[in-house]
C-alpha cells in the first residue's frame, strides 16, 4: 500500500486506519451546542473571531463525512457545492450539512446528508469516529465523522446542492507539505486558514482546516 507522507516519514493506508480506529471516538463534544465553549484551533485570530461570533449569533450545528475510500492508495471523496447556492458556492466541501432535529445523531446527520447530496449508499460506509468540531465564521460548528469506505458504490449527484464529486489521494492531504497556511484580517485581528491546491481544484477554508486537523489527529505520533 501506498505510504502516507507524515512529518516523521510515512505511514502505510493500513496503518492510517489502525490509528484511526484506536483514536477516535463518538463522544459528541459539549462545543457543537454550547456557545460557551468555543472550539480551540490553534489560532489567536481565529479564537478571537469564534469567541466574537459566538456572542453575536446563535451557533449552527452541522455534521460532515470525511468519506476515505479504501483503494490501494486510499483517496478522499470531496464535494463541489452548487454555484447557485447563497453560503459558500461553488467551494470545495465535503458531503454534510446542518444537524436536523430528526438526526439520531451527528453521525446520522452527515451519513443521510452524504445519501442526499451524493447518493453515497451507507452500507458502503464504515464510520470510526469523531473529530474535534472545527469552527467557522458563519457560526457553524462542524463536527465531522472519519468514515472507511468500500469502493464499488455508485454515486447519483443532486444538482440542487452540488455540482460535482471528486476524490483526492489521501497521501497528498496527508502531506504537510501541501498545507499552504495563508492569513487575512477578521476585525483588526489576524487570522489563518490552510489552502490544498490539487490540480484545478482549491481546497481551502473549513475543508483544508478540517484535513488539517486530520493530519495532526491521526498522522502525528
Amino acid at each position: 500500500m501506498m505510504g502516507i507522507e507524515s512529518a516523521l516519514g510515512s505511514i502505510s493506508s493500513a496503518d492510517f486506519f489502525d490509528r484511526a480506529l484506536r483514536r477516535l471516538r463518538f463522544d459528541v463534544p459539549p462545543a457543537l451546542t454550547d456557545a460557551s465553549v468555543i472550539p480551540a484551533s490553534g489560532d489567536h485570530g481565529t479564537d478571537r473571531m469564534l469567541r466574537l461570533i459566538a456572542q453575536e449569533q446563535p451557533i449552527r450545528p452541522a455534521a460532515v463525512l470525511i468519506p476515505v475510500i479504501e483503494h490501494a492508495e486510499p483517496t478522499v471523496l470531496l464535494t463541489m457545492r452548487a454555484a447557485h447556492l447563497n453560503d459558500h458556492a461553488g467551494q470545495i466541501a465535503f458531503p454534510g450539512g446542518k444537524i436536523d432535529a430528526t438526526d439520531n445523531s451527528p453521525l446520522d446527520a452527515a451519513l443521510r446528508e452524504a445519501e442526499e447530496e451524493i447518493g453515497l449508499d451507507r452500507s458502503y460506509v464504515e464510520p470510526i469516529g469523531y473529530l474535534d468540531v472545527y469552527g467557522t465564521g458563519f457560526g457553524f460548528r462542524i463536527l465531522p465523522t472519519v468514515a472507511r469506505v468500500r469502493p464499488g458504490f455508485e454515486l447519483t449527484i443532486n444538482k440542487s446542492e452540488v455540482d460535482d464529486a471528486f476524490e483526492v489521494p489521501l497521501s497528498f492531504l496527508m502531506n504537510p507539505g501541501n498545507h499552504q497556511l495563508h492569513s487575512k484580517e477578521f476585525r483588526g485581528a489576524q487570522r489563518s486558514y490552510y489552502a490544498m491546491p490539487f490540480a484545478e481544484r482549491y481546497i481551502w477554508g473549513a475543508t483544508a482546516g478540517i484535513l488539517r486537523v486530520l493530519y495532526e489527529r491521526i498522522c502525528l505520533p
